[in-house]
């Protein structure tokens, strides 16, 4: 029998709900002068660090954190609105590239400064009343629930293949695309990494008391 969560488990998770719902809608309405979502402007971003800022559509999911089909879905407004070019990619024509466009460049310049001052004031500002170093907390916090969810979503997709729902070991190994960029080690949390990366969790701010 499952032990029942404890209150403060409880609030806790709500209050991480809460985040969950509140946060993209609050940086989405400060970019929304811009034209762009945040999870636009963290693709474009994304985008724009890659090399030849292009991407596999596969590996902008994973960069992103998105499913394929709300990435494809956004990826099509983009195209609409010539932020990006998608085309197969020239050595694995089962692949599909997303390229950064000049307009999708100009658009993105427009956007940082926006998305940084809303998460400075909704996020950072939040923090700054914590003991220690609230943003290395925060990220702390996330890494660990993130590599959980990480580890589940590899156990199911394991438990799939081996339902014959998965990937079937006759299917030949993707071919390398010069959109892929070199594999990076994975960040320890407590470290400083070389350089940022729009893949990365942004800080979130605290959400409502909840008793």
């Amino acid at each position: 029998m499952t032990t029942p969560l404890t209150h403060p488990e409880r609030v806790a998770v709500a209050r991480l709900h809460a985040l969950l719902e509140l946060l993209p809608t609050a940086l989405d309405q400060r970019l929304a002068p811009l034209g762009v979502t945040s999870f636009e402007h963290t693709v474009l971003e994304t985008l724009a660090e890659s090399p030849e800022q292009r991407a596999r559509m596969s590996l902008l999911a994973r960069r992103t954190n998105a499913t394929r089909p709300r990435l494809s879905r956004v990826a099509a407004s983009l195209e609409r609105r010539g932020l990006i070019e998608r085309a197969p990619c020239e050595l694995d024509g089962r692949a599909t590239n997303a390229i950064l466009t000049a307009r999708g460049g100009e658009t993105l310049a427009r956007s940082r400064d926006a998305y940084a001052a809303a998460v400075r004031e909704l996020v950072l500002t939040g923090l700054t009343g914590l003991p220690g170093d609230g943003v290395a907390q925060l990220a702390t916090t996330s890494y660990a629930i993130l590599t959980s969810l990480d580890e589940r979503a590899a156990a199911d997709a394991g438990a799939a293949a081996g339902t014959g729902q998965g990937a079937c070991a006759a299917d030949p190994a993707p071919a390398a695309c010069a959109a892929d960029p070199a594999p990076t080690p994975k960040a320890v949390p407590g470290t400083s990494p070389a350089a940022a990366c729009a893949a990365d969790p942004v800080a979130v701010p605290a959400a409502p008391t909840v008793r």
